[in-house]
């Protein structure tokens, strides 16, 4: 393979795909609830709910290498080596704050009063809930697909982590490589048909992060009009 005249990156395509998706799943149905409890659970303004959202706030700041950093150490922790499973996990903290804020800042669209309104009538906290989810539906999609171009896009957190395979993926508990890693690696080969293929996904991942982006648009226009 590193020699340059056969192989491709069907295996980083597969990895990426299989990283990005599973952390992404993960996160939403961490982060989504999340998000729920700290704006119809939680009283509006309060002390624990203004910190959890100033602490994802850092969270949603902190460089990926730096959740690299601590979810190898998990890894050691657990006896995990690398793999995609350690790849999905440190991918899965860094998309967490991604989806709680994206989520956050949607349900701050909605008016306090239908809170109110829906309570008041005899709706329980759940019942809130499932009508705010309805609300904001095409923006969760969005929230999914920001995580979800994080997650592919993301080279410094899985470099400690997912390892590297020329392999296709089969099973999660084997190294697996990804686009991103693709890149990382062939492109400091002398070798010009490895340089080739380090060219090759870059221009993949471009296109994926490009229909990202314009489904993004797309879905954010809907949630406008949908809030209109």
């Amino acid at each position: 393979f590193y020699i340059g005249k056969g192989g491709g990156i069907l295996n980083a395509i597969l990895g990426s795909l299989y990283l990005a998706t599973a952390a992404t799943l993960l996160s939403a149905l961490i982060g989504i609830p999340i998000s729920l409890y700290l704006n119809i659970y939680v009283k509006s303004g309060s002390f624990f709910a203004r910190s959890m959202k100033l602490l994802f706030d850092v969270l949603f700041g902190i460089p990926s290498i730096v959740y690299g950093a601590i979810a190898f150490s998990m890894m050691i922790w657990m006896g995990i080596r690398a793999s995609l499973l350690g790849g999905i996990l440190t991918v899965t903290l860094l998309t967490i704050p991604i989806v709680v804020r994206t989520i956050d800042e949607l349900l701050k669209t909605i008016p306090i009063d239908l809170k109110h309104v829906t309570l008041s009538l005899g709706a329980t906290r759940w019942e809130v809930s499932k009508i705010f989810l309805r609300h904001i539906k095409p923006g969760i999609f969005t929230a999914i697909l920001l995580a979800f171009g994080r997650a592919i896009g993301d080279v410094a957190g899985v470099l400690l982590t997912a390892g590297f395979s020329d392999n296709l993926p089969k099973y999660i508990d084997e190294p697996a490589a990804t686009l991103p890693l693709a890149i990382f690696f062939q492109l400091s080969s002398p070798i010009p048909e490895v340089q080739g293929r380090a060219y090759a996904s870059a221009l993949i991942l471009t296109f994926i992060i490009l229909f990202i982006v314009l489904c993004t648009h797309y879905l954010a226009s809907k949630q406008q009009k949908h809030k209109a």
